[in-house]
C-alpha cells in the first residue's frame, strides 16, 4: 500500500477522510433545504430542488465550500446552524490511531482541506484532534479549491514539500486527480466516506476503507511501538 521509507510529508483531507461525511451530507441535503424552505415559505421539494441545482452549478469552486457565500445566498446563518448539528460530527474509525502513529514518526502531518476556517474550528473543537497536525491549511487561505492547480502551486509556497515523497489521502476523486497532475506521487482514496452509505468506486486510485492496515504498515516500517 505505502512504503513509508519513501514518505516525508502526509497531507490529509478532513471531511470524508478523517471525519465521517455523514454530517456534511445530512446538513447540506436535508437540514439546510428544510431550514431554507421554512425561512422563505417554500414547498420543501421546491427548496430542495432549487438548492441542489445551485450547488451542482458551483461544485468544484471555492464558493461551493464557503459558508459566508451560502449564508448570504440563503439568508441563513450557516455556522450557527452547523453548531446545532455538531453532535453528528464524528471521527472515522481508526483515525485517531493513525494520527497517533504519524505523530510518533518522523513524518510531517498537514491537514489540507476545502473546509471554511470557521467550519474547521467547529470540527476541531468537537473532535479535539487539532494538535495532531503540524499545520492546518484551508483552501480559503490559499484562494483556490483543491480541485484547481493553483491551489497546489500556492500551497508549495506556504509549505515546502517534495511531491515525490508526499502521501495524500482524500475522498474526492477530482481533488486526487488535481494532486496527481501536480505531481504528488502517493495517492489513496477513501472508499466509504459516509458511514450511512455504501462503498464507492474510487476509479483509478487505490482505495482505503479505514486506516488500520496503513497504521500497521507505519508501525512496522518506522519501528514504532
Amino acid at each position: 500500500m505505502v512504503d513509508w521509507q519513501q514518505i516525508d510529508s502526509v497531507f490529509l483531507d478532513l471531511d470524508g477522510t478523517l471525519l465521517d461525511l455523514r454530517f456534511d451530507n445530512f446538513f447540506w441535503t436535508e437540514f439546510i433545504p428544510a431550514r431554507y424552505a421554512k425561512q422563505h415559505n417554500l414547498p420543501a421539494e421546491k427548496a430542495k430542488s432549487d438548492l441542489t441545482a445551485l450547488m451542482r452549478s458551483l461544485q468544484g469552486t471555492l464558493d461551493w465550500y464557503c459558508i459566508d457565500f451560502w449564508s448570504e445566498q440563503l439568508d441563513l446563518e450557516i455556522i450557527v446552524l452547523k453548531k446545532e448539528m455538531r453532535d453528528l460530527i464524528q471521527i472515522r474509525p481508526s483515525t485517531e490511531e493513525f494520527l497517533s502513529g504519524l505523530n510518533k514518526s518522523r513524518h510531517r502531518v498537514i491537514m489540507a482541506t476545502n473546509a471554511h476556517p470557521e467550519t474547521i474550528a467547529l470540527k476541531m473543537e468537537q473532535t479535539q484532534i487539532s494538535d495532531r497536525f503540524d499545520r492546518i491549511i484551508s483552501s480559503h487561505e490559499i484562494g483556490y479549491p483543491k480541485e484547481h492547480q493553483q491551489f497546489w502551486n500556492n500551497l508549495a509556497q506556504l509549505e515546502k514539500f517534495d511531491p515525490h515523497r508526499t502521501l495524500f489521502i482524500d475522498d474526492n476523486l477530482s481533488v486526487l486527480r488535481a494532486a496527481r497532475d501536480y505531481g504528488i506521487k502517493h495517492l489513496l482514496a477513501i472508499c466509504n466516506p459516509d458511514s450511512t452509505k455504501g462503498v464507492v468506486d474510487t476509479a483509478e486510485f487505490e482505495s482505503l476503507e479505514n486506516f488500520e492496515a496503513l497504521t500497521a504498515q507505519l508501525f512496522t516500517h518506522t519501528n514504532l511501538d
